[in-house]
C-alpha cells in the first residue's frame, strides 16, 4: 500500500513538473511569409543573372542585401519570439529589396 502510494505521488509530481516545464518553453517564431518571399526574390535575382540582366556588382549588391534580410530574420527569432517591431523591420528590408530587384533588372544595364 505505501509502495503504491508513493508511486502514485512520484508519477504525479512528475507529471506537474512536465507541464510546467512546456509551459516554460518559448512558442518558436515562425514567419512563413517571409521566407516565402525571400525564396521568391532569390528566384528573381537568379532570372535576372541567367538572362543577363543583372551585372555581377548588381548581383553582388542583392545578394549582400538578402544576407542581411536573412541575419536581421535569424536575430529576431533567436529569443524565441517576433515582436511587432522586428517584424516590421524584416518586411521593410524586403519591401526595398523588392524595389532595388526590379529597378536593377530594368535599367539596360546588361553582362558582358
Amino acid at each position: 500500500m505505501k509502495t503504491t502510494t508513493i508511486f502514485i505521488a512520484t508519477l504525479a509530481f512528475g507529471l506537474v513538473c512536465g507541464i510546467a516545464t512546456a509551459q516554460n518553453q518559448p512558442v518558436p517564431a515562425n514567419t512563413p511569409r517571409v521566407t516565402h518571399r525571400q525564396i521568391n526574390q532569390q528566384a528573381r535575382i537568379k532570372q535576372g543573372v541567367k538572362s543577363g540582366e543583372l551585372t555581377k556588382g548588381e548581383t553582388r549588391k542583392l545578394e549582400r542585401e538578402q544576407a542581411k534580410i536573412q541575419h536581421d530574420k535569424k536575430v529576431a527569432k533567436s529569443d524565441g519570439k517576433i515582436t511587432p517591431q522586428e517584424r516590421r523591420k524584416i518586411i521593410r528590408e524586403q519591401n526595398k529589396a523588392n524595389r532595388d530587384i526590379y529597378r536593377l533588372k530594368h535599367n539596360k544595364r546588361e553582362q558582358k
